[in-house]
């Protein structure tokens, strides 16, 4: 499931800001970012950027989710990793738990060794944190839905004594 919107409890928020500022610190990377599927930016650490977080974080989404149909036409059911490498700068993707993106943009400075290693501890937090969040937001949901039936019918039955003959 891929959330359209996200509701994240104040624990959650800076929990997933705690694993992203030491990934960025430890892989020496310029900037780490974690997007939905649906290209929402859930989170960001690091320097302003010289470019719309906002669209970078959909075309992000949408080359994951180019990949993703690129590898089902190879036989392979996603790809869990994307990396693209420029002149200066090179961008690391890698898939969290229920369609969240981690995104790890890095130049020179650092090597893309370094980066896979510190990402695939950030993925198993990560992964552990959004199972939570999602966890804590099923039963959130459920309370609300029990909430929302009771409440309905609470207003039409008042709608119906407004109408009465």
């Amino acid at each position: 499931m891929v959330r359209a919107e996200w509701a994240i409890f104040d624990e959650d928020f800076w929990a997933i800001n705690n694993v992203l500022d030491d990934l960025l610190k430890s892989s020496k990377a310029g900037n780490v970012m974690l997007i939905d599927r649906t290209g929402q930016l859930v989170s960001h650490c690091g320097p302003d950027v010289d470019f719309d977080l906002t669209s970078f974080a959909s075309l992000c989404a949408a080359d994951f989710e180019a990949n993703y149909q690129l590898a089902k036409l190879i036989g392979e059911k996603d790809f869990s990793t994307l990396y693209h490498q420029g002149a200066k700068d090179s961008m690391f993707l890698g898939k969290i738990h229920k369609g969240v993106i981690l995104v790890v943009l890095f130049d020179k400075t650092t090597t893309l060794g370094l980066v896979r290693l510190r990402v695939k501890r950030a993925v198993d937090e990560l992964n552990r944190i959004i199972e939570t969040l999602y966890e804590k937001l099923q039963y959130r949901n459920e309370e609300y839905d029990a909430l929302d039936e009771t409440f309905t019918r609470e207003v039409e039955a008042e709608i119906d004594n407004l109408f009465a003959d």
